[in-house]
């Protein structure tokens, strides 16, 4: 593991084309079944679905340690979505998004001002990889298993070069 481009960091938006880079396709673009039929991926592997799992994955820990379950937030999510396509699109890997955004400014800009604590990974191929890398990390398995936050947004997103972008943000309502 230790020579492995997977990464996690933790801490408790302009056009693409100003970027130099291609734009991303929505949600309804990237799950037509013309798109997923083009990329020869089963229609069950998109990024709202793997987002879903690890929305699932986080509340069973949360279960398993005695916490409530989270609420999905979509507000929180759009944050999180925004964060994950930022990273796969530019290789950018961390909390500081398009001109110096953060986890903060991200949330408050979808309209969630609660905002408690980012975790984002990358290079993991499953949600049940990424989960287990952010169960074994203490930082992130106590953003996950913090008892006081109460809602969740999650964001995935796939690079060019096929590396998976994965980031969570929790709230405090």
């Amino acid at each position: 593991m230790f020579g492995s481009v997977r990464r996690l960091a933790l801490v408790a938006a302009a056009p693409a084309a100003l970027l130099g880079i291609a734009t991303t396709p929505t949600y309804a673009e990237f799950t037509a079944p013309a798109a997923v039929a083009a990329r020869g991926e089963a229609a069950l592997t998109t990024y709202p679905v793997l987002g879903d799992e690890v929305f699932a994955l986080t509340n069973r820990e949360r279960a398993r340690n005695g916490c409530p379950a989270l609420a999905q937030d979509e507000e929180l999510t759009v944050a999180a979505v925004r964060q994950s396509h930022y990273m796969a699109a530019t290789g950018d890997f961390g909390h500081f998004g398009w001109r110096g955004s953060t986890f903060r400014s991200r949330s408050k800009d979808a309209g969630y001002h609660a905002v408690a604590g980012e975790n984002v990974a990358h290079g993991f191929s499953s949600t049940t990889e990424v989960m287990a890398a952010w169960m074994a990390s203490p930082p992130h398995r106590a953003n996950i298993l913090n008892c006081g936050v109460k809602a969740l947004g999650t964001g995935v997103q796939r690079a060019a070069n096929g590396t998976y972008y994965w980031t969570q943000v929790f709230g405090w309502r």
